[in-house]
């Protein structure tokens, strides 16, 4: 087993209604799910949307007040002008925008939005982490 490795991210979210049709107009599609929870397929693991009285409870926490905010979920891409489509298309999604695109200090450009809960996403591009034809990432070796 490869204990480096995530495979499953579930984001507690106050309405998932709401949550489900915020993400449809971002273009994604679920997977499946119950009345409950809502899975994503992405490349490689899923995301999970959980109502998040249910995901309390599911970790053994009723009625605990899960937060959110002290997690930045990521989106690579390959050009700036690819950032600012992304950041562009969250905002008209109904994504709550916190830092629109620009060059930052470490020499790359990003941005931050967030959902319609709180959960806050980067969109990036880094000059130093070349994406496959994919998009999928995988950190260069050091050095190179």
């Amino acid at each position: 087993m490869t204990p480096q490795r995530i495979t499953l991210i579930t984001l507690g979210v106050v309405d998932l209604a709401a949550s489900r049709a915020f993400y449809a107009r971002l273009g994604w599609q679920s997977h499946s799910g119950t009345d409950g929870v809502s899975f994503y397929q992405l490349d490689g693991a899923v995301l999970a949307l959980f109502g998040r009285a249910d995901l309390a409870a599911d970790q053994g926490r009723p009625g605990a007040a899960l937060g959110t905010g002290a997690i930045t979920l990521a989106q690579n891409f390959a050009t700036e002008a690819e950032v600012d489509a992304a950041y562009a298309a969250a905002i008209s999604a109904g994504a709550i925008p916190m830092k629109p695109p620009e060059k930052v200090f470490w020499g790359g450009y990003s941005g931050y939005w967030a959902d319609p809960d709180g959960h806050v996403w980067e969109v990036a591009m880094n000059p130093f982490w070349p994406l496959a034809e994919d998009g999928s990432l995988t950190l260069p070796e050091p050095g190179k």
